[in-house]
């Protein structure tokens, strides 16, 4: 399997969450660079199907799993299992309980997923386009929950939406708001109940490759799916299209290039669970499921779990979801600089990197002294590698955040201390 050569990063089509009836309508045309600091006319490679002897790896929208299908909502008799685990009530956080594993290295994920149930909701959407379904985690008590955008988004207008508890219970939902350029959204029960069992998040910022993970979602219809794994990588720059593109064929008003600072795992993934948790092996949220990497057409059309999937670190969809449910609308970081893909001496090697193409006056970059022909290769120490992988670090931030841009200057590294702006809002 060969990635895209352009930048690096996964490419992956919008709408690829389960869809019951209409197929999805194809991607937009590209839409003008991000603020943050991305490619002048990004383009994505869509030969699916044309590649000869090599796998071409895209991806697709719609994270889920389906290892191993069951009924979360139904209490368990649990057996002997080794090691033991307990569950602790949060009591201040009126949120799910956090399980204390006797033995880390090796999670009862039986108790882990008793857990995590009840914080876990099916959501089905149904438009004049077609149905979907998809998942979403209980954000609050007052009824809010928080998937992807893309699961909703068709009916923010005169679709309709349910969402069905794991003990069965079936409501009605409206959307608070919508994110599209980080895949995030948040909706509200209608006459929520008082029982609801908000999920505990978890410190995305804590993880470390390697560490047991659990995804939990509503796979192929099949609600109440838990699957395990671990992380594969952290910081992983994921481009899952424009925002402007709907599984319905719907034009958005925002044509931002939607990127992620992913989390990736091995936990199954399959379409359905866009907008389910990646849990710790505490039962904490580190993340949203938002997409996976599949095999183009010419490979064998496999569209499933090929053990490679993404989710949206519980960092920036903690950060979002409060501000959708505060106001209805998100901000977000802003650099000020238009960057493309390069490879740039660093001593006596080479190394890729996003060289700054053009710095727009007045933002934080120019403020900061970046130039163009600057090549900036990583972010507050975090490896930078391309166009794509600068947006996914810069829109993980929040604006009034201050940065270190490591960058390379004629020949020489040097840092740069940045601090980010509101982003404008994009033009009409």
């Amino acid at each position: 399997m060969t990635l895209a050569p352009e930048d690096h990063t996964q490419q992956i089509p919008q709408g690829g969450y389960y869809s019951q009836s209409t197929p999805p309508a194809p991607p937009a045309p590209p839409t003008p660079p991000l603020g943050e600091g991305s490619r002048p006319d990004p383009k994505r490679d869509r030969r699916f199907g044309q590649t000869m002897g090599t796998a071409l790896l895209a991806a697709v929208l719609a994270s889920g799993g389906t290892y191993a299908a069951t009924q979360l909502g139904e209490p368990s008799t649990a057996t002997s299992t080794t090691p033991a685990a307990t569950a602790t009530t949060n009591p201040n956080q009126n949120s799910s309980p956090t399980v204390v594993q006797g033995n880390a290295s090796s999670p009862d994920w039986s108790a882990v997923a008793a857990a995590v149930a009840p914080s876990v909701v099916s959501i089905d959407v149904t438009t004049q386009q077609g149905s979907g379904a998809g998942s979403g985690v209980i954000f609050d008590r007052n009824g809010h929950v928080l998937t992807n955008n893309h699961v909703v988004q068709g009916a923010t207008g005169n679709g309709s939406i349910t969402v069905t508890l794991s003990d069965g219970r079936t409501y009605n939902a409206t959307v608070v708001g919508t994110d599209p350029s980080t895949d995030l959204a948040v909706i509200k029960l209608a006459n929520a109940p008082s029982d609801l069992t908000p999920i505990t998040l978890g410190d995305s910022e804590a993880l470390k490759v390697g560490d047991p993970v659990m995804a939990v979602g509503n796979p192929l219809g099949l609600s109440g799916t838990v699957t395990t794994g671990i992380i594969s990588a952290l910081n992983r720059p994921v481009s899952t299209g424009t925002s402007n593109e709907s599984p319905f064929g719907q034009q958005q008003q925002s044509g931002d290039e939607v990127v992620t600072n992913a989390i990736q795992t091995s936990a199954a993934i399959n379409p359905g669970n866009s907008g389910g948790a990646l849990v710790n092996n505490k039962g904490e949220l580190i993340g949203i499921n938002s997409s996976i990497a599949s095999l183009g057409q010419g490979a064998g059309s496999q569209s499933g779990n090929i053990g490679i999937g993404f989710a949206i670190p519980v960092k920036e969809a903690k950060s979002i979801a409060e501000q959708l449910i505060r106001s209805g609308k998100a901000e977000h970081a802003f650099l000020g600089v238009s960057t493309r893909d390069t490879v740039v001496t660093d001593g006596s090697a080479k190394r890729a990197g996003a060289q700054v193409a053009s710095v727009s006056s007045g933002t934080p970059a120019a403020n900061a002294g970046l130039k163009t022909g600057d090549v900036i290769i990583a972010v507050d120490g975090q490896r930078v590698d391309s166009a794509t992988a600068l947006v996914a670090q810069i829109r993980e931030m929040k604006a009034g955040d201050k940065t270190t841009l490591t960058i390379i200057r004629n020949g020489s590294r040097q840092d740069v201390s940045v601090t980010l702006a509101v982003k404008p809002d994009s033009p009409s």
